[in-house]
């Protein structure tokens, strides 16, 4: 089965694909089809080069399809288990909902954004860090995207900003190492923004680190997007 890295993966796989319909009115958006395999085969499929094999989806909307069509990852040589929210909670909630399947330490993606980065590294160096969290940040030169990170000298984060990108300089690019400590400014049951509710505390005290990448992240929630990894996987 070749190498294993001990840490765990967490997808965010709940979201209503409304820039998608109306292909995700019958089907969630990470199962939309690329080169003849769901989204999220693809994303397995690299986590899967790294050694990771634990994976944790947090689904909601119609995610009885993901777990009918995948079960528990055993065709794929993974281990996927479930979580479901009961209504839609947001990034944070989702996690909140999850706590008890989460490891100490976990890298979460987003369930429709294709990095290829090398994972084992990324993880490595959270490990080592004393960061309750380290976030991938696109260096957005070219401006892409518009841009919704800063960074400081050191390598922190020094404000997250998601509507306006004057004096920004890199952007989110789905992927961010976690410590499960973290989920305790979460209050249970509620719909909670991880972004827009913990990003700023943690900035605030310090606690977020950058792990920088040239790499190009692909969204596939929108058509173009999709129409990008396409080219990309091709």
């Amino acid at each position: 089965m070749g190498r294993e890295l001990h840490i765990q993966a967490v997808i965010l796989a709940g979201g209503l694909g409304k820039r998608m319909r109306p292909l995700t009115e019958s089907i969630p958006k990470p199962m939309i089809e690329v080169h003849g395999n769901p989204f999220l085969h693809h994303q397995f499929e690299l986590l899967r080069s790294f050694g990771i094999r634990r994976i944790v989806l947090l689904v909601a909307y119609l995610g009885d399809q993901i777990e009918k069509h995948f079960g528990d990852g055993s065709s794929l040589g993974l281990h996927l288990t479930y979580s479901y929210e009961p209504e839609p909670l947001g990034t944070g909630g989702a996690l909140k909902n999850a706590a008890a399947t989460l490891d100490e330490e976990f890298l979460l993606l987003n369930g429709d954004t294709y990095l290829a980065i090398d994972y084992a590294a990324l993880a490595k160096e959270f490990h080592a860090s004393n960061a309750m969290a380290m976030i991938v940040a696109y260096e957005n030169s070219d401006a892409r995207v518009p841009s919704n990170l800063a960074l400081s000298a050191h390598g922190s984060v020094k404000m997250y900003r998601k509507h306006d990108p004057r004096g920004l300089t890199h952007v989110d690019a789905g992927v961010i190492a976690l410590r499960r400590e973290v989920l305790g400014e979460i209050p249970l049951g509620r719909k909670y923004s991880l972004e827009e509710e913990i990003f700023p505390k943690l900035i605030e005290k310090k606690q977020m680190k950058a792990w920088v990448t040239n790499e190009p992240f692909y969204d596939m929630g929108s058509p173009a997007g999709l129409e990008a990894l396409a080219a990309r996987l091709g």
